[in-house]
């Protein structure tokens, strides 16, 4: 058995924006991981688009020897995490290969949405956690009543609580030696054989697949032959390394420590996140308890925009879905826009950022349907069928009723926000379960809220509201009966797939309006007057009319008899009248991208 007592592993946690990525670059600049010409801001975001808009995407993981105050030299493996709610699962990922949490609360702000969610995904795991109270620095700062309010609301000790500034670099060294005296080491492993879960991978186009790993007994060694438990497939290791926080390959990788495998695994979709890594030799004779299962929660259609990109589309949706196992995608056809994939995301950021992932990395023009949850619909048969995509609906004759996903958010509001607060919970059919003052200023809300209405623009509302001082946690509660109904969008008599939208009843004249008007914007003019209806069944519930082209065909008559103008106008009207009992009228790819773009803004 290999002594653990000198490893801590650990991860950071906290609120966005609370200084969890600054806290890591302190603490890599502290224990000398990185050189002083290297250090940058956030240098564990090495993705473009973190560095722009400010944010942790993925879970980044870094080892790095400390020497403490008792002369021994001990060996942390730190994970910096994300903070938004669509990237809970990347914490609850990393909260699995490690023993105890760092728990970051901005002293100024005071506890926060996430910061409640994240310590109960923490504590699910019975990983020690300390809490450390950030950005002391600040004249607004109050590290007393933040001390108070953990205290309170996650029964967390206030005299636990270690105040720091991440900026200026104060307290950071009580930090590392409360990671040495409060976070407990690797417990050894039940035996000899190998067992490492896999937490996180990536895809290089030189070498393969990159396997994250958290070794818990055992050890990995170039040239060994290893087993995936899940898919029961051997492989040979090329390499292991340590994340410094570049890639360092090393000769061997220990048990209790965190770092990669290259070994030679092609194919993106051979590797399944939560999987147990074991020796093919002396195979470990029970795989280690993975993830559950996430679902997602949101969907909608990617098309590529050239037809000609749809096989590069599929490739990379494939190494995409490598390095983020919340996403999900199958393939489907649209009549309006082609081939393309149905995919899943957790929230619109994430679908955001997966889209913009698909623009930069890999290089495609890309348009995205409207999102869309899952209904449940419950028919008269007894039969239950899930629809994500409003061409699916069975017809209005077949249907008992039909069931929408409801989630349980948790909204920490100023105390002056709160009637306004209330009436936009109200206006998307929310219902307010309870309240809770947290202090003077400040009230936690708890309601119960339909999926559908949260995606579009509720985070946007909640922040102008609170003038961006409220924040925002949700997790799935369940599904629940709704007077749900399908809304179609006519155009010269003719619906139109694309344009449908399962809405509830009372909204549905509003959006019916809303998309009439935005669509008659972008249908160019025709040499016959079009109608643009919404329709629910058979009743028309909104309507906009593109008016028609009209020739001059009068500008040659110079003078003359007026019959004669009148004779040639006639003509003119019984054309118009048989172009429209037989026109089409086509739609152009322009319309189906702007009136999309309307619909999400």
């Amino acid at each position: 058995m290999s002594d653990l007592s000198h490893i801590r592993n650990f991860c950071i946690i906290a609120h966005i924006d609370h200084g969890k990525s600054t806290l890591a670059d302190r603490i890599l600049q502290l224990t000398g991981a990185v050189e002083e010409r290297k250090m940058k801001e956030q240098l564990l975001d090495d993705m473009d688009l973190e560095r722009e808009r400010g944010i942790t995407i993925k879970a980044h993981p870094v080892s790095m020897n400390y020497k403490a105050k008792d002369g021994k030299t001990y060996q942390f493996n730190l994970i910096d995490t994300p903070g938004h709610v669509d990237f809970s699962y990347e914490v609850s990922r990393s909260l699995q290969a490690c023993e105890g949490a760092i728990l970051v609360v901005d002293a100024a702000q005071g506890v926060e949405a996430q910061t409640v969610s994240n310590t109960y995904l923490a504590e699910e795991q019975n990983l020690a956690i300390f809490p450390v109270l950030n950005k002391i620095e600040l004249p607004n700062a109050q590290p007393e009543v933040v001390a108070q309010q953990i205290e309170d609301l996650l029964a967390i000790e206030a005299s636990d609580c270690l105040t720091v500034s991440a900026k200026t670099g104060q307290g950071i060294a009580e930090v590392l030696e409360a990671v040495v005296a409060r976070i407990p080491p690797p417990k050894p492993g039940v035996d000899s054989s190998a067992r490492g879960l896999v937490f996180d991978s990536k895809y290089d186009a030189f070498r393969g697949v990159v396997v994250y790993l958290r070794l818990f007994s055992g050890s990995l060694k170039p040239g060994e032959k290893v087993r995936m438990m899940g898919s029961e497939m051997d492989y040979e290791i090329k390499e292991v390394g340590i994340f410094a926080p570049d890639p360092t390959p090393v000769k061997e990788l220990k048990e209790g420590s965190v770092g990669y495998v290259i070994a030679n695994i092609k194919d993106a979709s051979e590797i399944q996140i939560g999987d147990t890594m074991t020796s093919a030799r002396h195979p470990a004779a029970t795989p280690l308890p993975g993830f559950k299962e996430i679902h997602p929660m949101v969907f909608a259609g990617i098309y590529p925009i050239e037809t000609s990109d749809y096989e590069k589309l599929g490739k990379s949706l494939d190494k995409l879905k490598l390095n983020d196992a919340a996403f999900t995608y199958q393939a489907e056809s649209s009549v309006a826009l082609g081939f393309g994939f149905r995919c899943g995301f957790l929230g619109l950021l994430h679908m955001e950022i997966v889209q913009e992932r698909l623009r930069r990395e890999f290089d495609l023009d890309i348009i995205a349907s409207y999102p869309n949850v899952i209904y449940r619909v419950n028919l008269k048969s007894g039969e239950t069928l899930e629809v994500d995509n409003p061409t699916m609906l069975p017809d209005v004759m077949q249907v008992q009723s039909m069931e929408e996903p409801f989630i349980k958010a948790t909204i920490i509001t100023p105390t002056d926000c709160l009637g306004d607060m209330m009436q936009l919970i109200m206006e998307k059919r929310g219902e307010i379960t309870h309240t809770d003052s947290i202090d003077a200023q400040r009230v936690m809300l708890t309601c119960d809220l339909p999926l559908n209405e949260v995606l579009i623009d509720f985070y946007d509302r909640l922040k102008s509201i609170s003038r961006g001082y409220a924040s925002m946690d949700y997790e799935y509660a369940d599904y629940r009966e709704s007077d749900l109904v399908k809304m179609d969008i006519l155009i010269h008599s003719e619906p139109v797939d694309a344009f449908s939208a399962i809405v509830h009843r009372s909204k549905a004249v509003y959006r019916g309006r809303q998309m009439c008007a935005s669509l008659k914007d972008v249908i160019p003019r025709q040499a016959f007057s079009v109608a643009i209806q919404a329709a629910l069944g058979g009743k028309i519930i909104a309507r906009e009319t593109i008016r028609a082209y009209r020739k001059d065909v009068t500008a040659k008559c110079y003078g003359g008899d007026i019959s004669r103008k009148r004779k040639l106008l006639e003509r003119q009207k019984e054309g118009k009248k048989k172009m429209k009992s037989i026109g089409k009228v086509n739609i152009p790819q322009e319309a189906f991208i702007a009136v999309l773009k309307t619909k999400q803004e």
